[in-house]
């Protein structure tokens, strides 16, 4: 059985009322490898309550009890909270595959496209201290309304997503595959998100296949990701 676990922050945490990319992608793991095939494990399961600021909502829209709802995402939080906090994640909820979406906040708030590639190595070295034959995918940071409308932001942005690519190719290898999603390419921050940044159902459908992708062109897990093709509710 194939352990999941998701790593972001607020587009993967998601907040109150929404399905999250998490849900998107978990049927279509559901539908490709079968129920009983995976899991999805992580040391949180709240949603953001935007009312309280604080991650305490358990609103899902949909309220099944089958959909599970463990990740390692926050609001707010980027590689730079991420890399300190795997191993123990990891060590109290073990996984084969991490899917991390993660480098909006720290670009915006923190860290430059420099320090925050170290950041990605750092989590790499962690995670792989706790689990040595850890797979990860990794997503680009995709377009946002900052981006669109900061050019020396958008130029951060780009930076750093070259220096992904090359720390993927650098820290890449057989026992501990990285693999690096494309942004999804039609992805338009006024159609696919609420707010310029944070996905809407469309979004999330969006985000979702950027990983299910990857992983079945890459590793042959799952299949190629069908939901884009249905309704975006």
């Amino acid at each position: 059985m194939l352990r999941f676990m998701f790593v972001g922050d607020s587009m993967t945490i998601g907040s109150a009322g929404e399905h999250t990319w998490r849900h998107r992608m978990w049927r279509h793991l559901r539908d490709t490898l079968g129920a009983g095939e995976f899991a999805v494990v992580g040391p949180r399961s709240a949603l953001y309550d935007k009312a309280a600021g604080e991650p305490l909502s358990h609103d899902y829209a949909d309220p099944s009890p089958d959909f599970p709802r463990h990740h390692l995402a926050g609001w707010g939080e980027g590689w730079l909270h991420m890399a300190p906090r795997i191993a123990g994640a990891l060590a109290r909820d073990p996984a084969d595959v991490l899917l991390i979406s993660l480098g909006l906040i720290d670009l915006g708030f923190y860290t430059n496209a420099e320090q925050t590639a170290e950041n990605v190595r750092e989590f790499v070295t962690r995670a792989r201290a706790a689990n040595p034959g850890i797979r990860m995918v990794l997503l680009p940071v995709i377009p946002n309304i900052r981006a669109a409308s900061d050019a020396p932001f958008a130029d951060e942005v780009a930076r750093f997503n070259v220096l992904l690519a090359k720390t993927v190719a650098d820290l890449d290898t057989g026992r501990s595959p990285l693999l690096l999603a494309s942004a999804p390419s039609s992805y338009d921050i006024g159609l696919d998100t609420y707010d310029g940044t944070h996905p809407n159902a469309s979004g999330e459908h969006k985000l979702a296949g950027a990983f299910a992708d990857a992983m079945a062109q890459a590793w042959g897990i799952g299949g190629p990701y069908a939901a884009l093709t249905r309704p975006t509710g």
